[in-house]
Formats: C-alpha cells, structure tokens, sequence
C-alpha cells in the first residue's frame, strides 16, 4: 500500500505552463487520476490550449476566486466552493478575466490521465455548422 501527504505548495511549479500549476499527481507518482492545483492571476488561464479530451472527465473544484470557462455554447462563472465538470469531447478554456479583483485557486482532477488534450478552434464548429 501506498500513502502520500502532499502541501501542493511545497511542490515546483510546471515550466511553461500559463499559470502556476502544482502536479500533485506526479509528486505522488499517479498512473491513472491527474490532480494538480492552479493558481490564476488576471489575465491567466488553466490550460495551455482552449481544448477537449477524447475520454477524460475533469472537474474544477474553485478554492477560491471566481473561475470563468468558455464553452462553445456559454461561458460559465465558477464561484468558491463550486465545481465545473467537463465530459470527454466537451471542449472548454478555464480562465480569470484580465479585469478579475484578484486570483483564483482551482483543484483540478482527471481521469484516465493518459487521455492527451486536442486543440480546439471556435472557428472549427462555425465551419461545420455552414455545410
């Protein structure tokens, strides 16, 4: 058996990412869930593309702050204590404003963890839905 205790703080943040991202999944060696926090300045978003997953659900959990996700349909405003669920194929951006009054915390969680991010574009779904 294996058991972990991990302050996301003590962790390194990702290089290159959009935001301050803390893996608490690979401090703990995870082969199936991905968990990681982020901490989001105005301006910043979570991930580094505006995309969807073949089969990974993910959940938002806001620490605190007020989480914005675009979606091709609407944008949703997450406050503190709330969670945004996106399902396999659902494309999302999650993000805080440039005009946010400050930053905003997010537990973010996913399984399979394999399940790599694809791009997607806005303009993509306007194309498809003019033939």
């Amino acid at each position: 058996m294996g058991y972990h205790q991990i302050d996301p703080d003590d962790l390194d943040s990702t290089p290159d990412y959009p935001c301050d991202r803390r893996g608490i999944s690979d401090a703990a060696e995870l082969a199936a869930l991905h968990l990681a926090t982020y901490e989001m300045e105005p301006g910043e978003q979570l991930p580094r593309t505006y995309h969807y997953h073949d089969s990974r659900e993910e959940a938002f959990y806001v620490i605190s702050g007020t989480l914005h996700v675009e979606t091709p349909d609407e944008e949703f405003v997450v406050q503190g204590d709330e969670v945004f669920v996106a399902e396999p194929e659902s494309p999302h951006r999650a993000y805080n404003p440039e005009d946010a009054d400050g930053s905003v915390r997010v537990l973010g969680t996913g399984a399979p963890k394999s399940d790599i991010a694809h791009p997607y574009e806005p303009a993509d779904e306007d194309s498809e839905n003019a033939e």
